[in-house]
Order: structure tokens, then C-alpha cells, then sequence
């Protein structure tokens, strides 16, 4: 099955300071591409791979699960562990809950942690009722481009597959059940509004975790997509300086990119 244009993984290999992007939920590499170019232009690897059952036909996503899609993170995250001398993760929504994970069970292998907007509850009765009405119903709605940025646009399933979506319920129990085993520094930021994951999935985030380095950054002029809304470039700046003063600047000095763009 071919891929949706745009929806290609991400791969640069710059410093010895690497950096994993998860995308999220029904989403693509797509949505946090121009964050990865800007790292890269700063010299950081950047690893930004493709969810399996993404980025092709939403069909595709309903034989997959939290399983797959956290395998796949997990093996990037070994490839960049092998190659750089300290690793950070980032995500965007339910990449944030893969990036959560990631550190609950990987440890000192992870230096830091940015997460945009994650999600790690069910919010409606609607998703609650998932685990019934997925064999009644296939697919909804999609919940790609909730972008306030005019003409910002995500690439991203126009069918949300429900047997898909009962796996990340079915995720979300297990991510916060480890929550406390999180211990890396975070940086988070959240969207005030949000038409997809309501902000006190954040607060949950930050409630149950046992990092003693965090900071907390509310986006007042994105929606969900915040890494393609009007607040992409500070999530760029914030996390490359998040990053650089964990990582004491060793390694993000390598070459630029040319002809890359920030994006956002």
C-alpha cells in the first residue's frame, strides 16, 4: 500500500546527541517533520519514525495495536541508544504516551522527555463505549488537523478505525499505572484548548510522575496539532533548549542541514 504524501519517516544523522519523535494517534511523521528539521539544523540525530498502520489507509490500522506501535518505538529508540552518547524522546499526543512509556521502562537510557499534548485517558463516554460499538461500527470521524494556524493542515486518516481505538484505551491504563517509574526530566506543553485530548490529561501527567525536573508550558494559541499551529516555533525553541542544557551542548554543534526549513 502506498504512502500518503508526507507521511514518510524522518531520518538525520548529526551529532552525538539524538533525539526520537513520535507522531500520534492516526497521524504521521508529517506532523512533527518541521520540528525534526529544526533539530537536525542544530546538529542533533533525529529519529522520527512511521506507527505501523499509518500513513497509508486507515484500514491498515485496524490490525494493528499499542503493541506494534510501541515496538517500533522502542527499536528506533535502541538504534539511536547504539549511535549517540545521550538520547531524548518527544510526542506529540499519543506519541507522548509511547514516549512516557519508553521512559517508565528504559530508565537512565533517556535523558529527557518532551511532550505535546499527551493523552493517557479516555475523556468521553463515547471511547468508553468503544470496546462495544467497534464491532457494530468500523470506523468514525477522523480527528486529523485540529489546527487553529488558517490553512494548517495535518496528513493524517479521514476515518478514525475503532478496533484501533480500543487498543490505545487499553494503553492508556498501562502508561499511567507506570507513570511513577518516570524519573527524566520533562518538559511539557499543552494546548489550553484542545478538541481532541482536553488539557487534565496533562494534569495527570504531571500529578503522577516522579520527575523532580519539570516544567510546564501552556500554548494559548494552538489546538491539538500544536507542532503545526501558531505555537510550533516556541515548541522548537523550548525543546532545543531543553535539550541543550541537559546535554551541555555536547553534540549539537555537528553541520547544519542545508536548505532545510524550521517549518511551523
Amino acid at each position: 500500500m502506498p504512502l500518503m504524501p508526507g507521511a514518510e519517516p524522518y531520518r538525520h544523522d548529526g551529532g552525538e546527541i539524538g533525539v526520537l519523535l513520535c507522531h500520534g494517534f492516526t497521524g504521521s511523521p508529517q506532523s512533527l517533520r518541521p520540528w525534526g528539521e529544526y533539530l537536525a539544523e542544530r546538529g542533533l540525530t533525529v529519529s522520527l519514525p512511521l506507527l505501523p498502520g499509518h500513513g497509508t489507509r486507515w484500514q491498515d490500522m485496524q490490525v494493528t495495536g499499542w503493541q506494534d506501535w510501541y515496538a517500533e518505538v522502542d527499536r528506533a529508540l535502541g538504534e539511536l541508544a547504539g549511535r549517540c552518547s545521550q538520547v531524548f524522546v518527544g510526542g506529540l499526543s499519543m506519541g507522548g504516551t509511547l514516549a512516557l512509556r519508553l521512559a517508565a521502562r528504559h530508565g537512565a537510557l533517556i535523558s529527557g522527555l518532551v511532550l505535546v499534548n499527551p493523552s493517557v485517558k479516555a475523556d468521553s463516554a463515547k471511547l468508553k463505549a468503544v470496546s462495544v460499538v467497534r464491532h457494530l461500527v468500523p470506523s468514525v470521524a477522523g480527528i486529523a488537523s485540529d489546527i487553529a494556524l488558517e490553512g494548517g493542515a495535518e496528513v493524517g486518516y479521514d476515518r478514525t478505525p475503532l478496533h484501533a481505538v480500543h487498543s490505545l484505551a487499553r494503553f492508556w491504563p498501562v502508561v499511567r499505572a507506570s507513570l511513577p517509574q518516570v524519573t527524566q526530566p520533562v518538559l511539557l506543553l499543552h494546548s489550553r484548548v484542545d478538541h481532541v485530548v482536553h488539557p487534565s490529561n496533562s494534569a495527570v501527567v504531571l500529578g503522577s510522575i516522579s520527575s523532580t525536573d519539570v516544567t510546564e508550558k501552556v500554548l494559548e494559541r494552538s489546538f491539538h496539532v500544536a507542532t503545526l499551529d501558531h505555537d510550533a516555533e516556541r515548541i522548537f525553541t523550548e525543546s532545543y533548549a531543553f535539550i541543550e542544557r541537559l546535554s551541555a551542548g555536547a553534540g549539537t554543534s555537528g553541520t547544519a542541514v542545508k536548505g532545510g526549513t524550521a517549518g511551523g
